[in-house]
């Protein structure tokens, strides 16, 4: 359903909101926000609500001083944890420049022009998602120790599964907000946890994994706990992987998951530094069960791509990537990589091969591979680019 001004106007009115968030990402995917009272949302959609745009990471050579938030209705939510009266209500926005152009460098609005591009060609991408967090311990002035909250194991239950609650209020909590998440368990490690999401078109479930970041941090914090979503938390235990499941037909419905995956795996090096942003993203690689090798294989243990037939749908697991990376940029490039593969009948190499190429070992390596790789100079803004890389 496509909501208008007119119907935010009244949901603000239903719900006595006195404060609505406008929130956005800078170039990693962290959310940024502004408030603004009821009485300027007319102005919000009809001309933006400006910010400085060159405080914001991947924006520091943004031509403008100004940047202008306009949100998009269709993400209206309200944020349960916030007083019943005198609701507070959150919108995600996209970013335009004062001649009231999106501005290229948003990462929503890359993902979007992805999205497009895929619709032209009529095929239809989706994804789902399976993110890992621990929750650690706070100390007696609140701030976060390395102390799991619990030392149960994979699948678990209480007692000695001590999350279990936690878990149960993060789910209820995304629910109301519009998020429909489909499973949750205890991780291998102490205190590590699972929840994962149910198939979703791409911006959908972009601005569910930023919704759900917040949503994670804001329900531990009630308990005294710190929720912990990087890429290894805790050294010699599991780390954390934000494992990307990934759909793709064509428009007469016909699977081409095959061709995206070749195509993804054909870039997957060049790529790799905005899957995983951070020097401890490489800490990961080969740790426990994540993939360290640019593989794929139907035997679900430690490959990077793992394909799976069920009922006559094949789907493809992406394992590489961890939850500092900005979502909306990472499934526009996953997009594009998938399309090429597509036009391309790109054919996947052979299962497990002994000639595997290994996955960066270091944010350098990555950053350096990126910085040589047509591909990534033909969908990556400078700006971004420059950002990611240093150069």
């Amino acid at each position: 359903m496509r909501f208008m001004l007119e119907d935010v106007m009244n949901y603000i009115e239903e719900e006595d909101a006195k404060f609505i968030r406008l929130a956005f990402r800078d170039a990693y995917g962290v959310q940024k926000n502004i408030s603004i009272m009821p009485g300027e949302i007319k102005k919000a959609f009809e001309d933006g609500i400006p910010i400085n745009a060159r405080e914001i990471a991947g924006f520091r050579d943004c031509p403008y001083a100004s940047l202008y938030l306009k949100p998009d209705p269709d993400t209206l939510s309200v944020l349960p944890w916030r007083p019943d009266s005198g609701k507070v209500l959150r919108m995600f926005c996209d970013l335009y420049t004062p001649e009231g152009e999106e501005y290229q460098a948003d990462t929503r609005t890359i993902l979007k022009k992805a999205v497009e591009a895929a619709d032209k060609l009529g095929i239809e991408f989706r994804f789902g998602t399976e993110m890992e967090f621990y929750l650690f311990l706070n100390d007696e002035q609140g701030n976060p120790t390395k102390i799991p909250y619990d030392r149960a194991g994979y699948l678990d239950i209480a007692p000695a599964d001590k999350c279990e609650n936690v878990r149960r209020e993060i789910i209820l909590t995304i629910e109301r907000m519009g998020l429909t998440p489909e499973r949750s368990h205890h991780e291998r490690g102490p205190g590590q946890n699972e929840i994962d999401f149910h198939y979703g078109k791409p911006l959908k479930a972009a601005d569910q994994m930023t919704t759900f970041k917040m949503a994670v941090s804001t329900v531990a914090n009630r308990y005294g706990l710190t929720a912990d979503f990087s890429p290894l938390p805790i050294a010699g235990e599991p780390g954390n992987g934000y494992h990307i499941n990934i759909y793709a037909v064509d428009r007469l419905g016909n699977d081409v998951i095959r061709y995206v995956a070749a195509g993804i795996i054909r870039v997957i090096k060049e790529i790799t530094i905005f899957l995983n942003a951070t020097d401890a993203s490489y800490s990961r690689f080969g740790n426990s069960t994540a993939p360290d090798k640019v593989d794929w294989s139907g035997r679900g243990e430690s490959e990077l791509m793992y394909m799976e037939t069920y009922k006559g749908q094949t789907r493809v697991e992406l394992r590489s990537p961890d939850a500092g990376c900005n979502p909306y940029l990472v499934y526009a490039l996953l997009i594009y990589a998938g399309i090429e593969g597509i036009e391309e009948k790109l054919v996947l190499p052979e299962e497990m091969s002994e000639k595997e190429a290994a996955l960066p070992t270091s944010r350098e390596e990555a950053a350096k591979l990126a910085l040589e790789s047509d591909f990534v100079r033909k969908y990556v803004p400078k700006g971004i680019l420059k950002e990611y890389t240093g150069f």
